[in-house]
């Protein structure tokens, strides 16, 4: 089966957004890299170099992976490139979810049913990821 998983750039506050995505999903990361690690980054900025690299987060069967964004590779434009796509594991999971990632963030709609048969909500959280959550009764949602 294969996998999509979103892969988010930050501006310095990727160590802080993972944790907080931990604390709402649960799971373990799969390890945690700085650019510091890397033997090709040694000009770069000290203030750089504490940077995370690369992380993942297991959700489930999912993973979800980041990085900081260098001043070398440009500012990320938070939020507005992508939208995280979410199914939850029922109703309750999924006003979980919306109730954890909303804090602090904005809530663009909230948990409803929807006409098209599913419970639905879109929030953007306070690091500006845009996150769509869709429970479906008749299984899963995926698209």
């Amino acid at each position: 089966m294969r996998q999509l998983n979103p892969y988010i750039s930050f501006n310095g506050q990727c160590e802080e957004a993972f944790n907080f995505y931990k604390s709402v999903f649960g799971g373990e990361f799969r390890g945690i890299m700085r650019w510091s690690d890397n033997p090709q980054c040694e000009g770069m900025a000290d203030d750089e170099k504490n940077g995370v690299m690369h992380v993942a987060l297991e959700v489930g069967d999912s993973v979800i992976m980041g990085s900081d964004s260098v001043k070398s590779m440009g500012e990320v434009t938070e939020g507005t490139n992508f939208q995280i796509a979410i199914t939850p594991d029922s109703r309750e999971d999924a006003d979980r979810l919306y109730a954890g990632l909303s804090e602090g963030g904005t809530a663009m709609m909230p948990m409803g049913d929807q006409f098209w048969g599913d419970y639905f909500g879109a929030l953007k959280d306070k690091f500006g990821i845009q996150w769509m959550l869709n429970y479906s009764e008749r299984g899963s949602s995926n698209g």
